[in-house]
């Protein structure tokens, strides 16, 4: 029986579920904190959508949470003077939601608005609806006028990156710097920002097989497959989830990205001077670069230590380098007093150290707005310490890789040149030369320190530099 209420109201309509999953992500992203690679396919799963509308609520989530910066600009244009902080989350999210079906995906506007307006009704009630009809016709009203709104707008072309990129502006003033200091021109950054909201495909590395063979692998698991770009070893999946692929499942083949890949390559293949058998990774979590490594020492007889501080990260570890385990030993300890408990022991050592994670934002589309610049600081210490420890633990002729997955420069040659400064035996070695080596194009460095680029090497911005120790 329907129910009937005093005056005029909309029939019902159920909420589209491809939409409704998508609006259910931001909020369990930006109300609980919940990282959206891990709560989506739950949400999909349960919502039992096909694959396309599985498709479409991934594309939509992701894009929404990656652009959150540009929709709340426009929005705020929209709402008649109310400041977007003072509109509840859950409807800032639908606004958002909707912002990115009418200027991105470019939805129909009576399908994007009408949809958004009947999650609004159904999850949020009819006043939030009327509301977010309003503001989501102004936005449309002006849908190919926005850039040129923007522009006018902002108070510099630094603050319009920004909105229109949709990054925080201390993150385009830190890469800016660092495109600087690594030889690049400062007005790449539009290249650099532009990348970083391009999705990143998934780059699989073949370890214990062949790439031909991963290759053949996923043709068979009806996958599509494109060619690397950087690393011989790599398979970039162009459809598919990689967890079906069992060179994935047994642990030859893995998900890796192919920067990464070129640091653990550099890290087990730079030339050092007396023994090669004795390696070290510091911060072995979540166990990629330590496989890659183990996969590469495995023909060489080289033994690896796999350090990581936490417990369930080197649980992953030791699922990574499982078929490699009679080669590979665990610790659970903190890389910092690593230097005290075995000096001058190491041939090799890779200090992957943890970082603002600021040169994977295309792969993380809500951590942008998770970082302050507040945070360097405290990662600066803890850097220095774990390279100042490795130093302390790598023998006299032995060589030390030292990367972050940030091309901040407080993290990256800052860290190196305060190990230098305190160390007269410290000496950098040329990493883009052994980039070169393993690598199948050039990379960019500078004073022989690699840095690299989503726009230009189609990668996260790995930093890479080498240092050897001098002496007996």
């Amino acid at each position: 029986m329907i129910e009937h209420t005093a005056g005029w109201h909309p029939r019902h309509q159920n909420s589209d579920p491809a939409r409704l999953v998508a609006f259910d992500a931001l909020r369990a992203v930006n109300d609980d904190g919940a990282y959206a690679n891990l709560v989506l396919p739950d949400l999909i799963s349960r919502a039992r959508l096909r694959k396309l509308d599985a498709s479409f609520a991934t594309n939509l989530a992701y894009g929404t949470l990656r652009m959150r910066g540009r929709w709340d600009a426009i929005i705020a244009r929209c709402t008649h003077g109310r400041m977007v902080s003072e509109i509840d989350p859950p409807v800032l999210d639908l606004l958002r939601l909707g912002c990115h079906q009418l200027l991105d995906f470019r939805t129909p506007p009576h399908a994007a608005i009408n949809e958004t307006v009947v999650i609004a009704r159904n999850e949020l009630g009819q006043g939030t609806a009327g509301f977010v009809n309003a503001v989501l016709r102004r936005v449309n009203e002006r849908k190919d006028q926005w850039e040129a709104i923007i522009r006018e707008t902002t108070a510099s072309n630094t603050e319009f990156l920004a909105v229109w990129y949709s990054h925080p502006r201390w993150v385009v003033e830190a890469l800016e710097r660092s495109l600087v200091a690594n030889g690049r021109d400062e007005h790449d950054i539009e290249a650099v920002l532009q990348a970083d909201n391009t999705p990143a495909k998934v780059a699989l590395v073949a370890r214990d097989i062949s790439s031909s063979q991963l290759q053949e692998r996923i043709a068979a698991a009806h996958m599509e497959a494109a060619e690397p770009y950087l690393m011989p070893n790599a398979v970039l999946l162009e459809s598919g989830d990689p967890g079906r692929l069992w060179p994935v499942q047994d642990g030859s083949a893995g998900v890796q990205d192919e920067g990464s890949q070129l640091v653990a390559a550099i890290a087990a293949t730079a030339p050092l001077s007396g023994s090669d058998e004795l390696w070290l990774d510091m911060c072995a979590g979540p166990g990629g670069k330590a496989a890659t490594m183990a996969a590469i020492g495995a023909n060489r007889g080289a033994r690896i230590h796999a350090n990581e501080l936490h417990g369930h990260r080197l649980d992953l570890v030791a699922q990574a380098v499982r078929p490699w385990d009679d080669i590979v030993a665990l610790r659970e300890g903190d890389g910092r007093d690593l230097g005290a408990e075995e000096p001058n022991t190491y041939d090799r050592i890779l200090v992957d150290a943890p970082c603002s994670g600021i040169g994977a934002l295309r792969r993380r589309p809500e951590s942008r707005w998770n970082k302050q610049r507040t945070d360097i600081p405290e990662l600066v210490t803890l850097q220095n310490e774990l390279l100042e420890s490795a130093f302390r633990a790598l023998r006299p002729g032995g060589i030390l890789t030292y990367s972050t997955c940030s091309p901040i420069v407080e993290e990256t040659r800052s860290v190196v040149e305060t190990l230098l400064a305190a160390h007269p035996d410290a000496q950098v070695r040329d990493a883009q030369a052994v980039a070169h080596s393993v690598a199948l194009h050039a990379v960019g460095a500078q004073d022989g320190m690699v840095q690299l680029w989503p726009d230009t090497d189609q990668t996260d911005g790995m930093f890479i530099a080498l240092i050897t120790k001098e002496g007996k």
